[in-house]
């Protein structure tokens, strides 16, 4: 078989011992029902949450303890093209399969579901999720259909200021709240200098919960730089993890229109 970066694998059996290098894909495995088979995480691995306790924390996603991983015995370990370093995957190629992921798109997202399905005998579970997501992802795109398009600039981090522009998965479910990404002339993650002359033209600014965790108090720190800008904090889970937590984004973005962008765009 083939991962999401055309790479051949070969699987001889259904992997029983897996090691989950991304959060994301970590809460897919529970949910697609293979919790028992996971025997390592990274510590940025938090839903579900008990996971830390029960299973071995090998690391983060950029650093890892390879003699843990080593000791664990995996069949296989899951990665991510953007998650985790090209020199970690070549360390880990050492010590067992690894499978690397790619997303940038949600059709990515149920690809990758459905190749987790083939691979973990996990079929049933998969083509249930692709279809409750595709589900709630027609019935959102419906909903937001006739809603006005804004400006949106995302920010991921400060010091220096950071933001999500095009070419990754936060752009992408952007674009389907109807948002137009202020920075999306830019690539990636790219650091901005603001100022207020240059940003004028933003009417709306997000601002994550992660990877920075910005609160509340930081939407006075950046209002200088935006004073037309309705600015809020969001769940930045909810924007950037793919996999099941999709099955739970589509009604969280619903209520952030409901509750949050109607109200400060009535006029």
């Amino acid at each position: 078989m083939k991962d999401q970066l055309h790479r051949h694998i070969t699987v001889d059996k259904i992997p029983k011992r897996i090691i989950s290098l991304v959060p994301s894909q970590t809460e897919l495995l529970v949910d697609l029902g293979l919790e028992s088979s996971i025997v390592g995480i990274t510590k940025f691995c938090v839903h579900p949450i008990h996971l830390k306790e029960e299973k071995v924390v090998v690391g983060g996603t950029k650093q890892v303890n390879f003699d843990k991983i080593r000791d664990l015995k995996p069949d296989i370990i899951l990665c991510n093209k953007e998650e985790n370093t090209k020199a970690m995957i070549q360390e880990l190629e050492k010590i067992a399969i690894v499978h690397i992921s790619d997303i940038y798109t949600i059709d990515d997202t149920l690809e990758l579901i459905e190749l987790y399905g083939d691979l973990f005998s996990k079929k049933k579970a998969a083509i249930t999720m692709i279809k409750e997501i595709s589900k709630k992802k027609f019935e959102f795109e419906d909903y937001i259909k006739d809603k006005p398009k804004r400006t949106a600039a995302y920010f991921i981090w400060k010091g220096p200021w950071m933001v999500a522009a095009r070419h990754n998965f936060i752009d992408e479910l952007l674009r389907l709240n109807g948002f137009e990404n202020y920075y999306g002339h830019q690539s990636r993650y790219p650091e901005v200098l603001l100022k207020a002359s240059d940003t004028e033209q933003a009417e709306l600014v997000l601002l994550s919960s992660e990877p920075f965790p910005f609160k509340e108090e930081h939407k006075q720190e950046i209002k200088p730089f935006f004073p037309n800008a309705t600015i809020l904090v969001v769940d930045g889970e909810m924007f950037s993890w793919y996999g099941s937590r999709l099955l739970k984004a589509f009604d969280y973005f619903k209520m952030l229109h409901q509750h949050h962008l109607s109200e400060n765009f009535s006029s």
